[in-house]
């Protein structure tokens, strides 16, 4: 009998504080905040798994601003109703925000259904790749993120700001 492969794990550094990156079966399975970074000597390879080589190297590329879209194969877990969620969430451009109400409406739901689709942003597995951040309250506020306001503010600084170079470099 065979043993699973356990998930692959990698912390990487990052603007807004450590994250873990996990894979399994060839695709990104999470994202996590918070997360110890483990002394050099303790540390896989970065290039041990080309999932999280992957990931790592697009999320230094996003955080330095030279990429809007990830290309890397995504396994969130979750309900259906979920996946759908984090499905749409993919669809928001990057500088760009939209409130739960619309994302409600974007999936084929009234806008009553916003505390839902809170719900399922909240449990979005992949943040950052899966950009939750970009829900904003239906009065333009930010209100909740599973990694905390104060990383939702810099990922959404960030973006508003590298959107409007990019904007300038096209002009």
């Amino acid at each position: 009998m065979t043993t699973p492969e356990p998930p692959r794990a990698l912390v990487i550094d990052s603007p807004v504080g450590p994250l873990r990156l996990e894979a399994d079966h060839g695709a990104l399975t999470g994202i996590r905040f918070d997360a110890e970074i483990p002394p050099p000597t303790d540390r896989p390879a970065p290039d041990s798994d080309p999932v999280l080589a992957a990931a790592a190297a697009q999320l230094a590329e996003y955080f330095e601003g030279r990429r809007t879209d990830f290309e890397l194969p995504l396994r969130p877990s979750g309900s259906p109703f979920q996946l759908q969620v984090w499905a749409e969430l993919c669809r928001i451009g990057y500088g760009e925000t939209i409130s739960y109400g619309e994302l409600a409406l974007r999936i084929g739901r009234t806008p009553a259904a916003s505390r839902a689709v809170g719900l399922a942003n909240g449990a979005n597995p992949i943040p950052v790749v899966v950009p939750c951040h970009r829900v904003i309250g239906g009065n333009g506020t930010l209100v909740g993120y599973g990694g905390g306001l104060d990383r939702k503010k810099v990922l959404l600084r960030l973006e508003a700001e590298h959107a409007v170079t990019a904007q300038d470099r096209l002009l």
